[in-house]
């Protein structure tokens, strides 16, 4: 059942979707501020072309929001992801991605850099934007007409989108964190361990199915739950089926001894 966050997550994206259309339509009819808000060609090069312009040009931050899925006519050798590594030095750089776009090897990756890009993972519908400095924003998303990519300065739309950014970032959950335990082997029995909690397998029955003590598997339980935030089992199983975080079996049907 959705929760009262997700939907108002969603209305709250629509709402920011609308007004830049909305806004769109204004600034159209004022010459001298047409350059508030830009329709970029279709061509993607063109979209990526403008993006690592922002980059490189960023003086304190760049936000980035990887919640959509590329279509095949989107196909590039870069991406907005790999730009990143052109920002100069000191620029914070966050990204929130949803579960499914999420790359663990670029997660994995930014561990061991000097300087590495803050990543957080939350449900969101599907867009793409690129904010820098909080004065310019790069929004790629589906409208009526189609896939449209805006470049905007205006500053209400601004506003409403570094609101916004904010308060889904607070509530996102840190991408180390849905890794758990760092390398791959540990991160897959972390996902079976959020399998376990989601399904109510008792602790003997989950530490003998992962091959470990129960004692030990407390412990990792008790690790999860402190990153997911969650105050109860329970929470942690439903906040994991959430964020996309556990294994395919487990992600669809009723626990274990339900029917």
């Amino acid at each position: 059942m959705p929760h009262k966050e997700d939907d108002e997550l969603e209305r709250s994206l629509l709402e920011v979707r609308a007004l830049i259309e909305t806004t769109v339509a204004l600034h159209r009819s004022r010459s001298r501020q047409e350059r508030l808000i830009t329709i970029l060609p279709q061509e993607y090069d063109v979209v990526l072309d403008t993006a690592q312009e922002l980059i490189t040009g960023a003086r304190r931050s760049i936000d980035l929001v990887h919640a959509r899925q590329r279509g095949p006519e989107e196909q590039a050798e870069r991406t907005e992801r790999e730009l990143i590594y052109g920002a100069r030095e000191g620029v914070a750089v966050r990204l929130l991605s949803s579960p499914e776009l999420i790359d663990e090897d670029y997660v994995r990756e930014q561990l061991g850099r000097q300087r590495p890009v803050a990543i957080r993972i939350t449900r969101i519908p599907p867009l793409q934007a690129l904010i820098v400095d909080r004065e310019t924003a790069l929004v790629v998303a589906h409208s009526a007409v189609g896939r449209r990519a805006s470049l905007i300065r205006a500053p209400e739309v601004m506003h409403t989108l570094g609101t916004l950014f904010e308060n889904v970032w607070a509530q996102a959950v840190p991408a180390g964190e849905r890794l758990v335990f760092g390398d791959r082997d540990r991160a897959a029995m972390a996902r079976r361990i959020l399998g376990a909690l989601h399904a109510s397998v008792t602790d003997e029955v989950a530490a003998r199915e992962q091959g470990i003590s129960v004692r030990t598997y407390r412990r990792h339980v008790a690790d999860i739950m402190t990153l997911l935030g969650a105050t109860s089992r329970f929470q942690a199983g439903v906040r994991a089926a959430e964020l996309g975080l556990l294994p395919p079996a487990t992600r669809s049907g009723p626990p274990r001894g339900q029917s």
